[in-house]
């Protein structure tokens, strides 16, 4: 599948130019600690899920460089980015074909951040803008005609020159290689790629990570940011709290419970009518692949293969299938809507619409009463509550006079307006 950039340059569409809905999951460690059978089984699980993006890294986190694969593969000869270990990505070209098979795009990095920037990790750091543009373009050659996404980066700041040098080097050598692909940058938590690289001419879209330190945190806030950035670009949150990750301490040193499917709810459904192109949802067992045979990382409880039936997992189909139900290439941020408080932090509300007023969302995370500016919409509307939880809506009356709305609960919803 052949993606690009959408003419209002605010999302990703297909080469048809009918849009592509980016609803990714981080499986980070999938090319390192899965065999192809478990790597089968997650991929499969999440196709019928409806996923359509997989985040994975090429050269993973954890000890990547020296820990061999499920193979016994290492992914370098003498930790040498210049001689590829042919075994290694053999793997790694099964994977990513076996997604593709599942209908699945391959959101790709080529490597973890510690290995151009060893701030913290196992690195070891071997890239440098010579050898990054000879890597890059191996993986170009090599995935050229395959459904992907490239994203550089890796929870990592750029924090010299080299750091850049390196990074546009590798997405040079991509393009030499002849892929043409989409391409973004995974940053650091709380940050964004425009920090660093919005002006970068091979970054198309790009990402957030709005991180696991605390609940409600206003990635609605970074995406208003990005979208007023020039030249204009889609973005979208590549890394919102995880599901059945510790609610971290701003120092990560204690943690308050854990994320559970209403916190990701959250953090997809405001981030999306805030104006982002798509979302990733991410789970903490699933993306380090955490099974009884590993020490946890951070804590994480659950088997993978359980934690792929996460409540707050099976949820994002009904976040896709709403979206895709009207015509999205339309949707306008529009917090102008809300007349009542729009509230902050965990009441936080979001409100977007039609450019030609055909519909109206409104996303309420406590349920409540809300109070409509009814000039600024269709007054032939009809109103329908929508259940995040289940993906069922049901009639919601008439619009009053003074544009006033109660939620059938305190649980959240999603206010819809509309023909």
């Amino acid at each position: 599948m052949q993606l690009r950039i959408s003419e209002n340059r605010r999302f990703i569409v297909k080469a048809d130019g009918t849009p592509f809905f980016y609803l990714g999951d981080t499986a980070w460690e999938l090319f390192h600690r899965l065999d192809r059978d478990e790597a089968a089984h997650y991929l499969r699980t999440r196709a019928q899920q409806r996923f359509t993006v997989i985040q994975a890294v090429a050269l993973a986190e954890f000890d990547g460089l020296r820990t061999p694969n499920a193979y016994g593969h290492v992914p370098f000869c003498d930790l040498d980015p210049t001689q590829p270990n042919e075994d290694y990505f053999k793997h790694v070209d099964w994977v990513v074909e076996r997604a593709a098979a599942e209908g699945l795009i391959t959101g790709l990095l080529p490597t973890w951040g510690d290995k151009v920037n060893m701030a913290w990790g196992k690195g070891p750091a071997v890239f440098n803008p010579e050898n990054a543009r000879a890597y890059g373009r191996f993986l170009g050659r090599r995935y050229r005609d395959l459904p992907l996404i490239w994203i550089l980066g890796g929870d990592r700041r750029l924090e010299t020159g080299p750091h850049l040098l390196t990074y546009r080097a590798m997405a040079q050598g991509i393009r030499d290689g002849g892929a043409t692909q989409l391409m973004t940058f995974h940053p650091m938590g709380g940050l964004s790629s425009s920090h660093t690289v919005h002006s970068e001419d091979w970054l198309d879209f790009n990402m957030l990570q709005s991180g696991h330190d605390g609940r409600d945190k206003p990635n609605w806030n970074m995406v208003d940011l990005d979208r007023a950035r020039q030249p204009v670009k889609p973005v979208l949150d590549g890394e919102p709290n995880y599901e059945d990750h510790p609610v971290m301490a701003p120092d990560w040193k204690s943690a308050d419970g854990w994320f559970d499917e209403y916190d990701v709810r959250k953090q997809a459904w405001r981030s999306l009518l805030a104006g982002a192109c798509g979302h990733t949802y991410g789970c903490h067992d699933i993306w380090q692949m955490y099974d009884e045979r590993r020490e946890p990382i951070n804590r994480a409880r659950t088997p993978w293969r359980v934690a792929l039936e996460l409540p707050g997992a099976r949820q994002m189909q009904h976040v896709r299938a709403f979206f895709e139900s009207r015509a999205w290439l339309k949707l306008v941020p529009d917090q102008a809507l809300v007349r009542s408080e729009i509230g902050s932090g965990g009441a936080h509300i979001r409100a977007a619409r039609a450019q030609d007023k055909s519909y109206t969302y409104v996303y309420l995370p406590q349920g409540g009463t809300v109070q409509l500016d009814i000039q600024r919409l269709n007054s032939t509307m009809r109103v329908q509550w929508f259940d995040p939880r289940t993906g069922a809506a049901r009639g919601g009356g008439l619009l009053t006079e003074n544009g006033t709305l109660t939620a059938p609960s305190t649980e959240d919803w999603v206010l819809v307006l509309g023909a």
